[in-house]
């Protein structure tokens, strides 16, 4: 059975085939305009939401919810069809939010500091599991405005590209969402870089760096192995050319691992001629990487060398750390205790 956002425009007409015509606007831009299940369109006939709440499932269950202790932020683990578990951090600011949303259950990249990556990989989400994340934080965000989605949570978006950019292309044209508010992560993969060039939509570039030589980012990072920088740089400064987006380098500093002077040198050679703005956030701490995360005072030492360099820094506030809000760290913990479903 297809779910609700699974459903092009084409198929939803079809399953409303013995519907008036204007039916199939009403439907879709309640789903994707006002992000409300078929049950709260109140402008159907009662037994028409009944039957598409039948017929059109959400994919994703609550699994667990947790909000960090000042309400600022709210983490979602989702159970699909097949029992795989994704993430969802909603992040609130006065008057908008942010959602980051996840591209895969798990994921392939191996990076060794990272939960999701020790957890290894399950599966790409559907375009219609990209999208539902978001009409999930559209509807908890209000009041306020989601200004913003970013696939950095769970899975690499552009290895499972098809589907991901299926649903960039949905949050634009049916959701209305800009663009420029509409970034992409990844760890490095070039051929990704290289097919978002040719797209019609100038989407943000972030790319988690966190090592600025191979020899350092072959271990922390191992698709580096496959993409080394200079191939990811030259990806980076094509896509800059033909898009005019600014490029964001995520560094996740990591106690005497990346954050020493000689490391702040090398990133500044690199970030600086590409005009990148360096995102800096302290490691989140995880069961499988004992390293802890450079203390406050070394993540401002690093930051200001980098500004005196010439290169825009700026310290990523570290939310959720009270609710596991890390990528993969509440899927982890589910795997340690058993799962409670709430529908």
């Amino acid at each position: 059975m297809a779910t609700r956002y699974d459903l092009t425009r084409a198929d939803l007409a079809e399953v409303l085939a013995d519907q008036p015509g204007y039916r199939v606007d009403q439907v879709w831009d309640g789903l994707h305009r006002r992000c409300v299940a078929p049950s709260a369109m109140t402008e159907l006939p009662l037994p028409l939401r009944d039957h598409l709440e039948h017929e059109l499932p959400a994919a994703l269950t609550l699994a667990r919810e947790s909000v960090s202790e000042n309400g600022s932020t709210v983490k979602w683990l989702w159970q699909l069809d097949d029992a795989a578990l994704v993430e969802t951090v909603l992040m609130h600011y006065p008057d908008r939010a942010t959602v980051c949303i996840s591209s895969q259950a798990g994921c392939a990249m191996a990076c060794s500091f990272c939960a999701t990556g020790q957890a290894g990989f399950e599966r790409n989400l559907s375009t219609g599991e990209i999208v539902e994340q978001v009409a999930l934080a559209v509807d908890r965000a209000r009041p306020r405005r989601l200004s913003n989605v970013v696939l950095m949570g769970m899975g690499e978006p552009l290895a499972n590209y098809d589907r991901v950019w299926a649903a960039i292309e949905r949050l634009h044209d049916d959701m209305g969402l800009s663009a420029r508010h509409l970034t992409v992560s990844t760890v490095g993969m070039v051929p990704g870089i290289r097919r978002l060039t040719t797209e019609a939509l100038p989407v943000n570039l972030a790319v988690s760096l966190h090592a600025a030589n191979d020899t350092l980012r072959n271990e922390l990072v191992p698709i580096n192995r496959r993409y080394p920088l200079a191939d990811l740089t030259d990806a980076c400064r094509n896509y800059l050319a033909a898009k005019g987006r600014r490029l964001s380098f995520e560094w996740a500093l990591i106690a005497g691992v990346n954050d020493r002077p000689s490391d702040a040198v090398e990133l500044a050679v690199i970030a600086r001629p590409l005009g990148a703005h360096v995102n800096l956030i302290p490691l989140n701490p995880t069961p499988g990487y004992a390293t802890p995360g450079t203390p406050p005072s070394g993540v401002r030492d690093f930051r200001d060398q980098l500004r005196a360099s010439g290169v825009n820094a700026t310290i990523r506030q570290n939310r959720g750390t009270d609710i596991d809000a890390a990528c993969g760290q509440l899927r982890a913990a589910a795997a340690s205790s058993p799962v409670e479903l709430r529908r």
